[in-house]
């Protein structure tokens, strides 16, 4: 299949991975980086990002199109776009390209990040939607998404995995530790690990989001690294013994990218409970899970001196993570039988149009509804 594969392709992005996925899959890749579309005036970018307007999104949708009649891809991809036009998608129909939206956020939830006016008015117009939540596939359809699918988000398998044979706690220097943003009352907790229970926590991440979220003692005592990408962030997984997940609630979702990253770089996973997790992990064999604040400190002081244990853990979360699927090349692979389902059956519907109807003869033929 051929595929113009619209979406942010900066290094550290997830976009980037399911692209490689594609083309693992033996797919044909014609890449189309938003990025090359944003203003470089940050005035103007963020006014661009929170309204979907203006000179940058017009020129990125009128190249989107040119490139598409140019190429004659079979899919267009849209990972996580904001700017597309309803117009667009159908004047891509009309030349026989099949089109995705992949969405790893939820526009329906109360965080109420800017920017979704055009693609609120996109969803009837995509032949596919992939969602991450349950709930959204009521939220997408009841705006009149022509399809839904719900896909987990996944690990990249190139980047995302085990450490060395023989690693050990020997070469692990972060105790308790999250990689990420400060959502929700991650900030509070982290710091209350610290500062009530004695424990010794290693934040990384924005320094600049972590600064502003924490208070100043506890922000110098365990932030550590800045963001972390690519092989440092594998790395700095491995060398954790306590790898922290949790949901995002201000997002409603039901389980997180993180956590399959960890279970695939072999890490020891300590998650928010959730149904999404437990469905994916069998608990206390594959991954360990806290509900309250006193369960996760519990769960530290149980697991954090015993080694044999986590590792035992870690590997089986791995196997699990890697038996079921839990990868890119599955997940993306799962997308694409759906959209080639679809395909078909537009195809056989051109060939053989529905027969009509028998009406008596000389009856005339009943007028149809509005």
């Amino acid at each position: 299949m051929k595929i113009l594969y619209a979406a942010g392709l900066a290094p550290q992005e997830s976009s980037l991975y399911r692209l490689w996925a594609l083309e693992r899959l033996g797919h044909q890749i014609i890449p189309f980086n938003t990025h090359d579309y944003e203003p470089r005036n940050s005035i103007l970018r963020k006014a661009t990002l929170r309204l979907s307007i203006g000179p940058a999104v017009t020129r990125l949708n009128r190249h989107l199109l040119r490139i598409a009649a140019e190429v004659k891809p079979d899919l267009v991809w849209a990972d996580k776009l904001l700017y597309m036009r309803p117009a667009t998608l159908n004047r891509l129909r009309d030349l026989g390209i099949a089109t995705v939206s992949y969405m790893i956020d939820n526009p329906f939830g109360p965080r109420r990040d800017p920017g979704w006016r055009l693609y609120m008015k996109d969803i009837p117009h995509y032949d596919l939607h992939v969602v991450q939540r349950d709930k959204n596939i009521l939220d997408y359809t009841s705006r009149g998404a022509r399809d839904v699918i719900k896909i987990q988000t996944a690990y990249e398998p190139t980047l995302h995995f085990p450490p060395p044979a023989g690693w050990s706690d020997a070469d692990r220097n972060r105790d308790v530790s999250f990689i990420g943003t400060p959502y929700d009352s991650r900030a509070e907790t982290l710091g209350r690990l610290w500062r009530e229970c004695g424990l010794s926590v290693a934040v990384s991440g924005s320094a600049k989001l972590w600064a502003r979220a924490m208070q100043p003692d506890v922000f110098k005592a365990t932030f550590r690294a800045g963001e972390l990408y690519r092989d440092d962030y594998r790395e700095a997984i491995w060398r954790s013994r306590i790898n922290l997940s949790f949901l995002t609630h201000s997002n409603q979702d039901e389980f997180v990218h993180k956590s399959f990253e960890i279970a695939g770089c072999g890490g020891f996973l300590l998650a928010e409970r959730s149904a999404g997790h437990l469905q994916r992990f069998k608990e206390d064999e594959e991954a360990v899970f806290f509900s309250t604040f006193d369960e996760l400190t519990a769960k530290i002081r149980r697991y954090l001196p015993d080694e044999a244990a986590r590792q035992r853990i870690a590997a089986a979360g791995n196997l699990r993570a890697a038996r079921d699927g839990y990868h890119n090349d599955h997940q993306v692979g799962l997308i694409l039988e759906r959209i080639q389902q679809r395909t078909q059956k537009r195809t056989q519907e051109r060939i053989q149009p529905p027969t009509p109807k028998h009406r008596p003869s000389g009856n005339p033929p009943l007028a149809d509804h509005p």
